[in-house]
């Protein structure tokens, strides 16, 4: 392998996310200061919705006709156009929501994309791949920061959250890496000259190929711990705002900090821990977060909302990234793109769709005709995911039993 090619996937990882962590934490704080605090879910609803549509896009066309890193490029430059006009219809919450889902089909995609792009050019995935993803959590924790105390310097008086200028910096990554992706190691498709199905484009195809009652649990279990994850990317960031955190989306960041660390230790933990316990950490994690959420929200207490966010890192990690390496050591080549755009139309499609609209009516609910939930509502939400999770936890712990080291291809 070419020793610039990991570079190279850490410079791509690092604009992916930084591109989400811009407009992705800070759009509830933009539109509850534009009038439309009881719209707030809407943006974690088509975000989803566009990975439900994701596998077309990865099993038609980045694994059939066209090369990755030209796919990706193009969507990327597409979103980009369409960020810059967000901004712009803030006063029709209607188009408001409809540009953002177009916007969210171009990014949505490129997630699936840009980890099968990675995958195809390493042939150490637990070594490897963790080292490079990290990169893209940098970019997120970036983006917080860049928000805070960069764009911070262009306002007076609101949040630079509040304003438009996180999308403008969204918009003008995205351009950035549809020209980037160009010049990415050359990724063809590896199931050129198949026959196309309707099975194959959504991954159903791939799942027959992996199918196995531990990797039907694995997905069920990543679809319904994506429910009350929901509820973080949401709400997490209006909470922290309420509790009176001078600079949300850099506080935010921390959870993407600690992701860093984690990243990096995450070859030694697969050694001592394996698939499994690393995936039931990772679920545990989420269920003492929003405990922790909950328990704190009444006085604020600081240390136990920034503990919550900081269990971040372990579990996206622990469960996100092992599940991205799960199903790709669980992979032939000829259905690497298949398999990850089905994992991605699982947890950040079907589960986060419904998570949002759940989270939604549930703060709404407690919403009532106030302007923003009080300490102590805040506390009575945040049980609710916590709850949820938990018995996820339960469920998967209980359920799961997969020796992946003693089943794998060669997948590179």
């Amino acid at each position: 392998m070419n020793r610039s090619i990991p570079a190279r996937l850490s410079v791509m990882m690092f604009l992916q996310f930084f591109i989400w962590g811009a407009w992705y934490v800070t759009v509830g704080n933009y539109m509850a200061a534009n009038g439309m605090a009881d719209l707030t879910h809407w943006p974690y609803t088509v975000n989803p919705v566009a990975a439900i549509v994701a596998p077309f896009f990865l099993g038609l066309i980045a694994d059939r006709y066209f090369a990755a890193e030209k796919v990706l490029g193009v969507l990327h430059l597409l979103g980009g156009v369409v960020m810059f006009l967000v901004p712009s219809t803030v006063a029709n919450p209607v188009l408001f929501i409809v540009l953002l889902l177009v916007y969210n089909l171009c990014y949505m995609p490129t997630l699936g994309l840009s980890n099968s792009l990675a995958f195809h050019h390493i042939t150490d995935q637990e070594k490897q791949f963790p080292l490079i993803r990290v990169f893209g959590t940098l970019g997120w924790i970036v983006a917080g920061l860049f928000i805070s105390f960069v764009l911070g310097q262009f306002v007076e008086g609101v949040l630079p959250d509040e304003t438009a200028l996180p999308m403008y910096a969204t918009a003008g990554a995205s351009i950035l890496l549809g020209l980037y992706s160009f010049s990415l190691p050359h990724t063809p498709p590896a199931a050129a000259g198949e026959k196309v199905s309707v099975r194959s484009i959504i991954g159903l195809d791939a799942l027959d190929q992996l199918k196995s009652k531990a990797f039907y649990i694995f997905l069920a279990s990543s679809f319904l711990i994506c429910i009350p994850l929901a509820a973080y990317y949401n709400f997490a960031p209006i909470f922290v705002n309420a509790a009176g955190f001078e600079n949300p989306a850099a506080t935010m960041s921390l959870g993407q900090m600690s992701e860093v660390a984690f990243m990096v230790l995450m070859p030694l933990f697969f050694v001592r821990l394996g698939v499994k316990w690393m995936l039931v950490v990772g679920m545990g994690a989420w269920v003492l977060r929003y405990a922790l959420f909950a328990v704190a929200a009444p006085a604020g207490v600081f240390w136990m909302i920034v503990i919550g966010i900081l269990l971040h890192g372990i579990c996206y990690d622990f469960f996100f990234v092992t599940g991205q390496i799960y199903v790709d050591k669980k992979s032939t080549a000829a259905i690497r793109s298949q398999a990850q755009g089905l994992l991605v139309f699982v947890t950040y499609g079907v589960g986060m769709f419904i998570g949002a609209q759940i989270a939604g009516e549930v703060y709404n609910g407690f919403l009532g005709d106030a302007t923003a939930l009080t300490p102590e509502t805040w506390q009575n939400f945040w049980w609710i995911p916590a709850a949820f999770a938990g018995a996820v936890l339960l469920f998967f712990t209980l359920m799961f039993k997969d020796d992946v080291s003693k089943e794998m291809p060669d997948t590179a």
